[in-house]
């Protein structure tokens, strides 16, 4: 079950992912969310910083490069209170799946690794929806850079945490921010029970971790009933590898 704040449970589940940056965490996820599409599950996705609430402050404040660690994190908090309220809670009343790039925790890593007070930004997050489970992708900081920076022809101001003074250059500002936020992690895997998944595996592996580890709680979740057009279809020979794939097993399904 997913838990509000003062402890009500809500009949939908909240699946959350976190990592750093390069982790691999949301490819992880778009393949966790096609798949319980396709067996029929409704789902509802919802990702960091995404409000538009907070969309043209936070696009002034970096431009303008106005942001203090502190402004940065009550911004961030006011854009997951606004998704929370509009997207989350009523998604999760409904008896849905919530997917989740990123949440409370991405917050208490990046916060903090910027200089904010640790228990202060827990604080601040207080009114956050208790995960029904949550997935920490770990990957060491050299080949999370290396993914990252391949290709990629220049780094934003905030993105590499030139606000700090840790490096004029941007690229080893970069790197020494991921390693802050990477502690940071490694502390809240810890205090919250994340749950680790080897994000060095190959992508098949680490999809079918995350699936079995899914799987107990989608007893009960609100499903889509698909299979009338699909049985059309396939009355009328058209069928194939991708027709068949989305085609549920109702046994199967019922275990």
């Amino acid at each position: 079950m997913a838990t509000l704040s003062d402890g009500v449970t809500l009949p939908g589940k909240l699946f959350i992912v976190e990592g750093i940056d390069g982790s691999g965490k949301s490819t992880q996820l778009d393949l966790l969310h096609k798949w319980l599409v396709s067996r029929g599950h409704l789902v509802a996705f919802t990702e960091w910083n995404s409000s538009p609430v907070v969309r043209q402050t936070t696009k002034r404040g970096k431009d303008d490069r106005l942001l203090s660690p502190a402004s940065f994190s009550l911004i961030h908090a006011a854009d997951l209170a606004d998704r929370v309220e509009h997207q989350i809670i009523p998604a999760l009343k409904a008896g849905a799946i919530v997917l989740a790039d990123r949440y409370i925790y991405t917050a208490f890593a990046r916060d903090v690794a910027r200089g904010v007070d640790r228990e202060w930004v827990r604080a601040i997050y207080r009114f956050s929806v208790r995960p029904t489970a949550a997935f920490y992708f770990r990957v060491p900081l050299d080949e999370s850079l290396q993914r990252i920076l391949v290709g990629r022809p220049e780094l934003k101001y905030y993105e590499a945490g030139l606000d700090l003074g840790l490096h004029k250059d941007p690229y080893e500002s970069f790197r020494l921010f991921q390693g802050r936020i990477l502690e940071e992690y490694d502390r809240i895997v810890e205090e919250f029970g994340l749950t680790v998944i080897d994000a060095t595996d190959p992508l098949v592996k680490q999809q079918a971790r995350l699936r079995r580890l899914v799987t107990p709680h989608l007893k009960g979740t609100l499903r889509v009933e698909h299979r009338p057009w699909r049985e059309v279809l396939a009355k009328e020979g058209l069928q194939g590898r991708y027709l068949d794939s989305m085609l549920i097993d109702d046994g199967e399904d019922k275990k």
